[in-house]
């Protein structure tokens, strides 16, 4: 008797070691038609995790444990332009078949676990279909309505679709697609207010750096491109540059450069006087061309148009309608490429 506890102890004690082996580390294998690639990496937003050997004919297959307790997404690439998702667990063993040449769009994953990462790509895919999303928000309100249901029940229909989803991972996607809909809702609303044609919100009496003070009303009947910014903020100084040679290059034009300085106080040693002679003194010592402000104490502006952060750059027409609430940057090819269809 002693030793047929001893034996159903012993099997026990191989079963659990079994499980726990299986539910500690997660399985990926599988095959690339047409791969050159000799390595399979996988990585999370920290770097690679594992590198998977790829033979000569496609085929890997390896082990992988995992540090997070909970399912995650992670990246599957070969190369910087190749590159999947793939949703992971550990007790996971996902296959995955698929085209080199047509990297994602040609992977479906078996085995188990493998119905989130086929889910992640069809969200992917969905998503790609829709296009620009200000496309959608500039719509009149009877078709912005109608296609904001259909993309949030075509969403939906995907997600009910895949049956043995990792719950966790369900109850967040079904948040998200909330959390879309929202989105879209407020851009519309914010759209109303800020879309292109509308009227601009104005500043009014902006010390300006020649002498005196300026509105926007002061540059009526030219394009005016803006910039907020400030003489603490890094990316804003690394525009500097760029801007200046726009200015140069459009000083003819019918466009004014208007730079509006929202230094304040508290990062001036708590002195508003400190912090308009800080941007004097930062203006001149770079030698600044164009129109340059400080906007002081009215912050009506830049709350008008949700300024979170800077530098941010907004452009309207001579009739004091926004064209772009959030222009490119003078960096960005693209903002001579607006000039240009607007006739600048």
């Amino acid at each position: 008797m002693n030793k047929f506890i001893l034996l159903v102890f012993s099997v026990l004690l191989l079963t659990a070691c079994q499980k726990q082996t299986e539910t500690d580390y997660v399985t990926i294998s599988g095959s690339l038609e047409n791969s050159q690639d000799s390595i399979l990496s996988i990585a999370d937003k920290n770097g690679i995790l594992k590198e998977i050997k790829i033979d000569e004919y496609g085929v890997f297959k390896d082990t992988l444990k995992l540090n997070a307790s909970k399912g995650e997404i992670y990246t599957l690439f070969t190369s910087p332009s190749k590159r999947a998702p793939i949703f992971l667990k550990n007790g996971y063993d996902v296959t995955l078949k698929g085209d080199a040449d047509q990297f994602m769009d040609s992977f479906i994953f078996s085995g188990k676990g493998a119905e989130n990462s086929n889910f992640v790509i069809a969200q992917i895919q969905k998503s790609q279909s829709i296009g620009n999303p200000q496309n959608i928000i500039t719509l009149e309100e009877k078709a912005f309505r109608k296609k904001v249901d259909q993309i949030k029940f075509e969403y939906d229909s995907i997600l009910n679709s895949y049956n043995d989803l990792d719950s966790a991972f369900y109850a967040s996607i079904k948040i998200q697609n909330e959390q879309m809909v929202a989105y879209f809702e407020n851009a519309y609303k914010e759209n109303l207010i800020m879309g292109k044609g509308r009227p601009s919100p104005v500043f009014t009496n902006y010390v300006d750096i020649k002498g005196g003070t300026k509105s926007l009303s002061s540059f009526k009947g030219k394009f005016v491109y803006i910039d907020v910014w400030a003489t603490w903020c890094g990316p804003c100084i690394q525009q500097i540059p760029f801007l200046q040679q726009l200015e140069e290059e459009y000083k003819n034009k019918n466009i004014a450069f208007v730079s509006i300085s929202t230094d304040e106080s508290q990062r001036s040693g708590g002195s508003w006087e400190t912090a308009e002679k800080k941007w004097r003194n930062f203006v001149k010592d770079k030698n600044m061309s164009g129109v340059h402000l400080w906007s002081g104490e009215d912050f009506s502006f830049q709350q008008a148009y949700k300024i979170n952060t800077i530098p941010r750059f907004i452009l309207i027409d001579p009739k004091g309608n926004i064209v772009d609430a959030n222009a490119p940057r003078p960096s960005d090819p693209n903002l001579k490429n607006l000039f240009t269809s607007l006739g600048i």
